[in-house]
């Protein structure tokens, strides 16, 4: 006996069931001569169609499963099917989905002429978005590419309610890219792309969820500029890097003449400091083993012959 469908309950038979009532006051609505026996007379008459349908298709299930009997054991061998851990399978009989929902993983049974089933795999795929010709919000022509990976989260209404989940989820998210980049300035999606790519990821998982499919992450893989930009922003990274370059020196050089400036002040307390910083200068010159080593006067020496002269050219004066 076939399985009754509660549209009540049944997501997708509840959207039919809603697209059938819709037709039928449009109907109502493009025939405003019709009397309300007429309306009562067309309601009856829907009901005997669905009526015999029903009908029909119990004698169909009735003959398939004769078929099944008489055909045995080979029968089983069509009738029943195996699903992997990853997969799902989505039945349809006599075009209608089969109460319970996907069936699966393991193994299931199908009816044979009346029932059709999809294999529908719940694995995690990767969606390599090739690069998108983007302009900037600031006139600047950009080409940005991206990854998304996505997976099947209800088999049933990645089936029912879209042609090509798959598809549709790779289109939209093209174009969510493009929209998504067209509104940020460029220095944003140089330096944002965790944010964008979470913004992103929240808009295509709230646009896919009617197809059954969820979006769990989305990554900026790279941004191409222009040659000339790049050319342009290099230049301006090479003048900033040599501004900063000559402050660094100058405070170099301010850090350095004030140090000078102290060391010459304790040299100056102490004149035997700068005897010790010769000998210092000799082992460093010595070290490097020079062929010539070049040994400073001390400056004491030199005042001492310029204190005998000075004596002398004195005494010379008093005779």
């Amino acid at each position: 006996m076939a399985p009754t469908i509660n549209p009540a309950t049944h997501p997708i038979k509840m959207l039919q069931f809603n697209t059938n009532n819709s037709n039928s006051r449009a109907s109502s609505m493009r025939r405003p001569d019709t009397t309300a026996s007429g309306s009562s007379m067309y309601t009856a008459a829907e009901d005997d169609s669905n009526g015999e349908a029903s009908t029909c298709g119990r004698i169909l299930i009735f003959l398939s499963w004769v078929l099944v009997v008489l055909t045995m054991p080979f029968s089983l061998l069509v009738c029943f099917k195996v699903v992997q851990e990853y997969e799902r399978a989505v039945i349809f009989r006599l075009g209608r989905l089969v109460h319970g929902g996907a069936k699966g993983p393991g193994i299931f049974f199908i009816l044979p002429c009346i029932d059709a089933y999809a294999r529908v795999d719940l694995r995690t795929r990767t969606y390599d978005v090739p690069p998108q010709e983007v302009l900037t919000k600031d006139s600047v022509t950009v080409s940005v590419d991206a990854v998304v990976y996505y997976r099947v989260s209800n088999a049933t209404v990645s089936i029912a309610n879209v042609e090509n989940a798959h598809h549709s989820t790779r289109l939209l998210a093209q174009t969510t890219l493009r929209n998504t980049m067209g509104t940020r300035h460029l220095h944003e999606i140089l330096s944002e792309r965790m944010t964008i790519s979470g913004s992103m990821q929240l808009s295509l998982d709230e646009a896919t969820e009617a197809w059954g499919i969820k979006v769990e992450r989305v990554e900026i893989k790279d941004v191409r500029l222009p040659v000339q930009l790049q050319r342009a922003m290099a230049a301006e990274a090479e003048a900033a890097r040599e501004a900063r370059a000559k402050v660094i020196a100058a405070e170099g050089e301010q850090k350095a003449s004030r140090a000078l400036r102290e060391a010459s002040e304790v040299i100056g307390d102490s004149p035997a400091a700068l005897q010790l910083r010769y000998l210092q200068t000799l082992n460093t010159i010595s070290a490097e083993k020079n062929s010539t080593i070049v040994f400073p006067l001390p400056i004491d020496i030199l005042t001492y012959f310029m204190k005998s002269k000075e004596c002398y050219e004195a005494s010379h004066s008093h005779s």
